[in-house]
């Protein structure tokens, strides 16, 4: 019998000043996502697609798609115990002139938690809002 994962779950609220429809897009398009993470990356933006980001730490599969307002992933790390998956989802809703992004993520091993929670604030969230906003300025 092996033993229990302690895991946690982790969400994120964002705003960001972008259609949802743009969110959605740089998130699911490789060269998109490696212009504001500054990481190599490789999906396929499909539903059963798979997905390697951040030069191959993170991997999965993309379990639902609808366009312009949710993503939902299966989604592991190379650095936790082998065959664990957490479900990453993020939702897209209006806001304005802008898009609420929620995130959450359930089953992150407890031991990655602190390190994870800081690693979508700094590799993604902050870097997204840039280039979102850089690429409406043109």
């Amino acid at each position: 019998m092996s033993p229990t994962l302690d895991v946690r779950n982790l969400q994120h609220s964002v705003e960001l000043s972008a259609a949802p429809e743009a969110i959605y897009d740089a998130l699911l398009d490789a060269r998109q996502h490696a212009a504001f993470t500054g990481f190599d990356a490789e999906i396929d933006a499909r539903e059963g697609g798979a997905f390697s980001t951040c030069e191959g730490r993170n991997r999965g599969y993309t379990l639902v798609l609808v366009p312009g307002r949710r993503i939902v992933q299966a989604w592991t790390h190379r650095d936790w115990p082998e065959h664990h998956y957490s479900i990453a989802t993020f939702d897209l809703a209006p806001m304005g002139r802008g898009t609420r992004l929620t995130f959450t993520q359930v089953g992150v091993p407890a031991e990655a938690y602190a390190w994870l929670d800081e690693g979508w604030r700094t590799t993604y969230w902050g870097p997204l809002a840039r280039y979102l906003a850089m690429r409406r300025r043109g």
